[in-house]
């Protein structure tokens, strides 16, 4: 058994304890408190004048599938051979060994989602994972696989001025993922009428399997997220549109402009993963980008999840959020933003995101507040066990 004690313990969802103890045992949270009886024979880590917090969550990166160094042979997050690729699977290209993996977690972060880039309008799955493991097999979570769409500039940079070919505007962009998103329905309703008949008739054949079609399926029956690339606000309605068209269970991701229709989207509820922050005006859909846009989005009632968009530089989380608080976001609702939010949109927050009884013991000693540019991460856990600690310099 481990016990962490005496250290100011933030567990996102039942308040924040001073001098407070959180005991791990077989990799889970056994409790969490203050005056708390250690038991004999506990390892005991005194994190006096510290900071512990849920191992951090960071809701969209490409860490292992955009690989590092960053060169082509290790660049397998776009597959611009066509922009409907439902059917690729971000896990088909994990590298368990990618040296951004380690940087990562210097960071405090324990679980990111990653998976495919934007180049195309459908690019496939990605999956939220634990950062420790050696095989794809032991890092995945199962169960997290979502689609990734992509809207605004990107797939028409790529198809229509790259290749000549269709999508080239942003019309073109929805005609054919909503054409997509057609061919799917017919393709299930194809599949479920040979199955019935098959179940009157002997002989019956049923359609010929299409895997970009059945992965499509699984999101047209909601039993798989679509995760929708949208920077500029017309994209983001354009991406809602095609959402409650089709019913999809949907994420905005970016959300730049959202703070231009921050009113409409806190109606309609909708959740979003906000980043990067530290864009520069690298395309004109980025041109208005603001610090300013996740704290506007929380106050009007988006779900926010906190970004970093990247590979390594996913270890600047923390930073990125700080940042957001600087700008007005408040700073309960920060944290949050890189804890119990993202693990709720993952669909994993039963297992992380908060110091709770019965979860899963990834957290994270500070030597300040997270926020801080000045503190680092002393020891990161997961599951209880300790996979990265700070060397003194």
């Amino acid at each position: 058994m481990l016990a962490i004690v005496n250290g100011k313990v933030l567990t996102i969802t039942n308040g924040t304890l001073d001098e407070g103890v959180v005991l791990i045992e077989e990799g889970k949270i056994k409790a969490v408190g203050k005056d708390i009886p250690i038991p004999e024979g506990a390892e005991v880590i005194d994190a006096k004048g510290k900071m512990v917090t849920p191992g951090l969550i960071d809701s969209h990166s490409h860490l292992a599938v955009f690989g590092e160094p960053s060169v082509w042979a290790n660049s397998d997050g776009n597959e611009v051979t066509d922009p409907i690729t439902p059917h690729l699977r971000g896990i088909d290209a994990l590298n368990p060994n990618d040296p951004a993996i380690k940087d990562v977690l210097t960071g405090g972060v324990t679980t990111v989602y990653t998976g495919p880039g934007s180049a195309n309008l459908i690019g496939g799955t990605g999956f939220a994972m634990k950062l420790r493991g050696r095989t794809v097999d032991e890092m995945v979570i199962p169960g997290t696989e979502a689609m990734k769409m992509a809207l605004g500039e990107n797939p028409k940079r790529v198809y229509g001025q790259g290749q000549k070919r269709a999508p080239n505007t942003r019309m073109g962009n929805a005609a054919v993922l909503r054409e997509a998103l057609v061919k799917a329905q017919n393709y299930m309703n194809k599949m479920e009428k040979a199955q019935e008949k098959g179940k009157s008739e002997e002989n019956s054949t049923p359609p010929e399997r299409d895997l970009k079609m059945e992965a499509l399926g699984r999101v047209l029956r909601r039993e798989i997220k679509a995760r929708i690339h949208a920077h500029r606000a017309d994209d983001i309605m354009t991406a809602i549109r095609i959402a409650e068209e089709f019913n999809l269970d949907y994420i905005i991701e970016h959300c730049t402009e959202g703070y231009k229709i921050a009113d409409i989207l806190g109606a309609r509820k909708v959740r979003a993963t906000v980043g990067p922050l530290l864009m520069s005006r690298s395309k004109m859909e980025l041109l208005d980008v603001s610090l300013a846009n996740p704290g506007i989005l929380a106050k009007a009632g988006v779900t926010v999840a906190i970004q970093c968009d990247s590979t390594s530089g996913t270890r600047w989380l923390a930073c990125h959020t700080g940042l957001a608080v600087r700008e007005g976001m408040p700073e309960d609702l920060a944290m949050e933003a890189i804890t119990i939010v993202p693990a709720q949109i993952l669909g994993i927050d039963d297992r992380v995101g908060s110091l709770e009884v019965g979860k899963d013991a990834d957290l994270v000693i500070w030597n300040g507040h997270p926020f801080n540019t000045l503190t680092v991460a002393e020891k990161v856990f997961i599951e209880g066990e300790l996979v990265y600690e700070r060397k003194n310099s």
